[in-house]
């Protein structure tokens, strides 16, 4: 529970930041802009640096076509070709884990009448693709850095 003096102390602070929104503080090393006289030597903005020639004769917008130019005859290098399996059996292997759960969905939305030695094969196509998938994968972890990315 917050006491009544803390209440207080903390309504008296946000009072004093209402009554002094917007105002600039004053710091003790800091003396106000109206004292100080500016000369053209002390003043406040910096010199403007000193550009290249061919920069100082460029014009904005001519600069920008040339950028937009640039940018638009870059072409970037063609992608690598998709790998392709390795061997037929993983072909096999991932048809067997996406064709006989969609052939067995299939055949059970139509009502169709499959020889049981049929059904008992997609089922071990299945489970048969998943096990040589899992088997092939790598048993090493792969670099900790290494995020997958290509460049």
């Amino acid at each position: 529970m917050s006491r009544p003096e803390d209440e207080s102390r903390t309504e008296l602070a946000w009072r004093e930041i209402v009554e002094h929104y917007g105002e600039r503080p004053a710091l003790d090393d800091e003396t106000p802009a109206a004292e100080e006289p500016a000369t053209a030597e002390q003043s406040d903005t910096p010199d403007a640096p000193d550009l290249p020639k061919h920069l100082e004769d460029d014009d904005p917008v001519e600069r920008r076509e040339q950028a937009i130019a640039e940018a638009e005859r870059f072409r970037p290098p063609p992608a690598p070709p998709l790998p392709a399996p390795r061997t037929w059996q993983r072909g096999v292997a991932w048809s067997g884990l996406s064709v006989a759960p969609l052939l067995a969905l299939v055949l059970g939305l139509f009502s169709l009448y499959v020889t049981p030695l049929l059904g008992w094969a997609l089922v071990a196509w299945f489970v048969g693709g998943f096990a040589y998938l899992v088997r092939e994968m790598p048993r090493s972890p792969r670099d900790p850095w290494d995020d997958g990315s290509r460049v």
